[in-house]
Formats: C-alpha cells, structure tokens, sequence
C-alpha cells in the first residue's frame, strides 16, 4: 500500500512484481492514472507465491476499507525502499 506524501490521507493500493520499480514510475507520473501528479511513500507490503493470489488479496484489500485505514493508521513509520 502506498500513501502520498504530505498530510493527505489517500491511499493507493496494487500488485507489481518489481516493487522499486512500480513506486519510481508512480513518483515520475508514469504509474497508474489516479497516481500521477502525487509523490508516493510506501507504508505496507506483502509478498505473495501467485499472481492470483497477489491480485485476491489486493482486491480484499481495496475493498475493506477498515482494513485499510487499520493498516495506513498502523503504518505511520514509512518503509524506505
């Protein structure tokens, strides 16, 4: 899970197999359309063994968003990568 940086709250959650690579293209407005124009830190991650599973967990995740504010209130120590 990604947060932007600053004293916004949004959040963007998906999956990618080369994870410095996917935040550099988001921070250089090259990621996802709802990206572009932000500059993003991550907060969460998981490592899954599928891409299916990646992807079912990425929409549970994206879905519950109790879950997701549980996460990003937890996370408030950004993961530098």
């Amino acid at each position: 899970m990604l947060k932007e940086v600053g004293e916004s709250s949004i959040t963007y959650v998906g999956y990618t197999n080369d994870l410095k690579k996917r935040i550099k293209n988001h921070n250089n407005n090259r990621g996802a359309k709802f990206t572009r124009g932000r500059k993003w830190k991550l907060i969460y991650k998981e490592i899954h063994k599928t891409k299916s599973k990646a992807i079912s967990r990425e929409y549970y995740i994206k879905k519950n968003r109790t879950l997701r504010n549980k996460i990003k209130n937890e996370n408030r120590n950004f993961i530098t990568i």
